[in-house]
């Protein structure tokens, strides 16, 4: 069948295959393979042109739950979404969710996913307790931080590249509501945008800045710093009969492919200036649900559709802080250069760097930027911004990825050639690839 990422670029068509129970989960007698969630990472990392795909989708049981600890004993193809739906009620919700729900755990544990409280807590794998995983062998081997650690550390982050990861043990945190207490700030420059993530008065438990890559002159890199955190029953208007009940907005769907003049730079300007200039007025705090405030693009089925036929991709990147000022200012003039708008660009301010050997967070700042695929100079482009990322001793996000050249995924992973022993030794065949690996050379050396 043809599938894609989330970008819906690249496309390309793959034997599938699909498990109804666990023990049918299980690596391929000869040639690669490749596990795949929900497909909501943006390029080619859950695709293989040249072997198999097992999608986990039926996979999703969960197992066991221990509400004293709060740690959740799931199939790893269960998703954020129903956890959501069967633990909010009962006063939990995940320790990191991304920015959507449609994900599984196996994806969010392959690709060590961040939140908005990374500052705070870290990555996904942070919260883990343990996972069954099974090798190219067969063998089904359950691993955690104290346990195989090796393997586990190589797992989180790895993209799915040291075997199918079949159960997830994931610890949840205890709300008193499914409200969250919002508030925003306007930043008028990139400069005050930095700041006010860096500012204590500012911090929250969950922190992100919608940025206007268009604006320019003393406006230039102006923002709407967004935080937030769990409301307590005091927070909510008085009256609530159900504090912990899911509100589920009503959700729209995109049902055809947006044509490619609608985000031009000219469109995404004027939303961009409306944008800012109405949530700038939201400065005293509200409540809000957890739905909008964790996953507002949730609600717009299929919204990749906007980007038009030829779908996006999505550049993620992360500088440490002492080089994130200039580096970032480098990367947005670059982007005003070439004529290029991003639909949606985000800034957040990252934590201490994940234990994961391939884990993409490290203590600093993270930019995001959505980029249609339009014309070939697109990629020459994105070349650019990785040599001012590797200049400025940052790295890319593979799970957003699908074209950066080997040579410079090793210079911005500096732990790769542990990563690769590793692989190396439980996986002497490369059974478990995917065209990433292959369009990184990463596999058993020759």
């Amino acid at each position: 069948m043809e599938i894609s990422g989330w970008g819906r670029y690249p496309r390309g068509c793959s034997r599938v295959v699909r498990p109804e129970r666990m023990k049918e989960a299980v690596p391929p007698l000869e040639g690669q393979m490749i596990a795949r969630g929900q497909g909501r990472s943006y390029g080619n990392a859950a695709m293989s042109a040249d072997g198999s795909v097992m999608l986990t989708e039926r996979l999703n049981r969960f197992l066991d739950f221990d509400a004293q600890s709060g740690v959740l004993r799931a199939e790893a193809g269960s998703t954020i979404a129903e956890i959501l739906e069967a633990f909010v009620p009962r006063g939990w919700f995940p320790s990191v969710t991304p920015g959507t729900k449609f994900v599984s755990l196996g994806g969010c544990l392959a690709a060590d996913v961040h939140g908005k409280n990374h500052h705070r807590v870290g990555t996904f794998g942070n919260h883990v307790t343990e996972i069954e995983l099974v090798l190219a062998d067969g063998q089904r081997k359950r691993c955690a931080p104290e346990k195989d650690g090796q393997l586990f550390w190589a797992t989180v982050g790895g993209m799915g590249l040291t075997g199918i990861i079949t159960e997830v043990s994931l610890r949840l945190i205890p709300i008193e509501t499914a409200g969250v207490v919002g508030q925003h700030h306007p930043a008028r420059n990139l400069e005050e945008s930095l700041e006010l993530l860096e500012e204590r008065e500012f911090d929250d438990e969950y922190t992100v800045a919608w940025l206007d890559c268009l604006a320019r002159g003393e406006s230039f890199g102006r923002s709407i710093l967004m935080r937030g955190h769990h409301a307590k029953v005091s927070d909510l208007p008085s009256g609530r009969k159900n504090p912990l009940a899911l509100e589920t907005p009503p959700s729209r769907n995109i049902p055809v492919d947006f044509p490619s003049w609608l985000l031009k730079p000219w469109s995404v300007s004027l939303f961009n200036r409306f944008f800012y200039f109405a949530q700038r007025k939201k400065r005293e705090p509200f409540v809000t649900s957890s739905e909008k405030f964790f996953y507002p693009l949730d609600r717009l089925g299929n919204w990749n559709r906007m980007y038009g036929r030829r779908g996006f991709v999505q550049y993620q990147c992360v500088m440490p802080s002492g080089q994130a000022r200039p580096g970032l200012r480098l990367l947005l003039e670059e982007l005003a250069r070439s004529g290029r708008a991003s639909f949606l660009t985000v800034l957040k301010r990252f934590g201490a760097e994940g234990r994961g050997l391939l884990s993409f967070p490290t203590e600093g700042y993270t930019l995001t930027l959505d980029l249609p695929v339009t014309d070939p100079g697109l990629f020459p482009f994105l070349d650019r911004l990785d040599e001012i990322v590797l200049d400025h001793g940052g790295r890319i996000y593979l799970a957003k990825d699908t074209r950066v050249k080997a040579a410079t995924f090793r210079a911005m992973y500096p732990r790769f050639a542990e990563w690769q022993g590793i692989k190396a030794a439980i996986d002497r065949s490369n059974c478990f690839s995917s065209d990433l690996a292959r369009l990184l050379a990463i596999g058993v050396p020759a």
